[in-house]
């Protein structure tokens, strides 16, 4: 069981109260969430950092039920952005509630609670998103005040020789060279380390990528940078001409928020 330890300089006793309110409240609904963000990342790298915000991610279909039950605890409520993310407050602390991803491309599904890690969090007992999810949501904040890639690297040094490749290959689909970037970027960051890395999936990358610079490009002006950040590639696709690939468009625009979710 991954355990996150915080001492009082990173979470005040209110803070702390909250929280294990609200996780108690939670699982007392019977309703499947799972907890990701600064404090998931911290069980699995032990990087602690201060934080307002407790990441709970849940099926889209029970967003709506999640956000009840805190409204019933006495807690204020709003749906932030009906594609990906809703919240609870409490003075300055905040429950994030997420179901999607504001870059649009994956809902929290099946996979995320198949493959959840249990973690002891304020010793209380609650799952935790799986590491390859983290990574795949992680990779593409990629924003002008916010870029989330030292979180992955930590993510890839801790979990490198665990981690389902396969999976995590598949969550990025047609993305892959934003996995690319990271993996080679880790290689950089970890010289030692690189090895870790199977090469099994470095040379299919690579593959990939020879493949792909043999072809013509396609003829369509697209920006795919809208996947990565909500705000920096708005002159793109508003003034430039490119269409923006996005399935759906966020209606929540903040620079501090992820192209995908939360804190994650």
């Amino acid at each position: 069981m991954q355990k996150f330890l915080l001492d009082e300089k990173y979470l005040s006793p209110d803070t702390r109260n909250f929280y294990r309110e609200v996780l108690t409240c939670l699982g007392r609904s019977k309703i499947p969430f799972l907890v990701g963000g600064a404090f998931a990342f911290g069980c699995y790298t032990h990087v602690v950092r201060d934080t307002k915000d407790l990441d709970v991610f849940v099926y889209p279909r029970d967003a709506d039920s999640i956000l009840e039950e805190l409204k019933r605890a006495g807690y204020q409520t709003e749906f932030t952005d009906r594609l990906w993310i809703a919240k609870a407050f409490h003075g300055e602390c905040v429950v994030d509630v997420i179901f999607g991803s504001g870059n649009g491309i994956g809902n929290v599904d099946e996979e995320w609670f198949t493959h959840a890690c249990k973690g002891d969090l304020l010793d209380i007992e609650a799952r935790l998103i799986p590491p390859e999810e983290m990574i795949w949501s992680k990779a593409f904040v990629m924003t002008r005040d916010r870029y989330d890639g030292a979180d992955v690297a930590h993510l890839l040094l801790t979990f490198a020789e665990r981690l389902d490749w396969k999976r995590l290959d598949r969550r990025f689909g047609e993305h892959w060279r934003v996995l690319y970037n990271h993996l080679l970027l880790f290689g950089y960051i970890y010289p030692s380390e690189r090895a870790r890395i199977p090469a099994w999936i470095m040379q299919e990358l690579a593959q990939r990528l020879r493949e792909e610079t043999d072809t013509h490009p396609p003829a369509e002006r697209v920006c795919r940078g809208t996947f990565l950040s909500m705000v920096d590639y708005d002159i793109d696709v508003e003034q430039w001409g490119y269409r923006d690939p996005r399935p759906v468009k966020p209606t929540f625009r903040n620079p501090g928020a992820p192209g995908d979710t939360g804190d994650r």
